[in-house]
């Protein structure tokens, strides 16, 4: 099968076409035919070797995190997936990624394709949607009423995220910049801040969720905008744990760990029209279309997410 690798750390030229063996499965595994991914920051952050530590990987590597595509084979203890269904994932990917024409994925990890909605709309949902669900809805136990504020906006998470808090009724205030502001107003933010412009600190007060993309002095500040008993939920670093205590709030920070049920319940938004990806830019699927994507991803002014189309529907 075709797939596009990294066999040395490095810059985006590191990404390579190579003919690899298709994946063999297990008895709980599928083995589904990749019609898109999508680039998340995880990917050229691996592939420049910042993870290499935390991420035990062998050479050669393929990266990618997120898969949408059709099941070819399904293993004997599958009971759920058939051949033929269409079907979207954030796989489990040590050895093998999603930057390939076949991936072998674990059944608990799979959700249906949501009616009406493309491979390439699927595929730019489950690591960024995994990871705002489970911030704003398990950690934070986000409700009707909530203030919220969501950092970095524009982005693949952020987008995402605004929409699911307001789906459960919260009023959402976000940061971006100003060429954002209509997109993200749009997505239904109650209180839009323009970082260069304004200073969310002093602009916000008494609110219940905090839910950081971002770190460092935004991290820190942010605790002035909650209220006490209020939640900070990272996904950059565990949040000064002092500091929280003095003033009566409460942190989280989490490293996602996937399912396909709660994908699952991403897909029903979707299905529904109250949750909607944005596709920001598409690449075909080769060496210098992950690269350019890359390149792209790297700058941090991508809007919505970074698609790659592996394969076109023939129906």
């Amino acid at each position: 099968m075709k797939a596009i690798v990294i066999e040395e750390y490095g810059s985006a030229d590191q990404l390579v076409e190579r003919d690899l063996p298709t994946p063999e499965i297990k008895d709980d595994q599928v083995l589904v035919e990749l019609y898109a991914t999508s680039i998340n920051p995880i990917d050229w952050k691996m592939r420049a070797g910042y993870l290499a530590q935390m991420l035990d990987y062998e050479f050669p590597i393929i990266l990618g995190w997120d898969a949408a595509g059709i099941v070819k084979e399904v293993g004997s203890a599958v009971k759920n997936y058939q051949v033929g269904d269409r079907v979207f994932s954030r796989p489990e990917t040590n050895p093998r990624g999603t930057y390939a024409e076949y991936i072998a994925i674990d059944e608990n990890l799979l959700a249906p394709l949501p009616k009406g909605v493309s491979f390439e709309e699927a595929a730019s949902v489950p690591l960024v949607g995994q990871t705002a669900w489970t911030a704003l809805v398990e950690l934070a136990k986000i409700k009707a009423g909530d203030k919220v504020l969501i950092h970095a906006g524009a982005g693949g998470v952020g987008s995402l995220a605004i929409q699911i808090a307001k789906h459960f009724g919260a009023a959402v205030a976000s940061t971006a910049s100003e060429d954002n502001e209509d997109y993200l107003k749009d997505l239904g933010v109650d209180v839009f801040i323009d970082y260069k412009k304004q200073d969310f600190e002093k602009e916000l007060a008494d609110y219940d969720i905090v839910f950081d993309t971002m770190g460092g002095d935004i991290q820190e500040k942010s605790f002035n905008v909650l209220k006490e008993g209020g939640i900070l939920v990272s996904i950059t670093g565990q949040p000064n744990q002092a500091l929280a205590e003095s003033k009566g709030i409460r942190t989280a920070y989490f490293f996602l760990e996937p399912d396909g049920a709660r994908l699952a319940k991403l897909g029903e938004l979707m299905e529904s029209g109250a949750m909607k990806p944005t596709i920001g830019s598409q690449f075909p699927f080769s060496e210098n279309g992950l690269r350019e994507a890359h390149r792209l991803s790297e700058t941090h002014h991508a809007k919505g997410k970074i698609v790659i189309n592996i394969k076109t529907p023939s129906s």
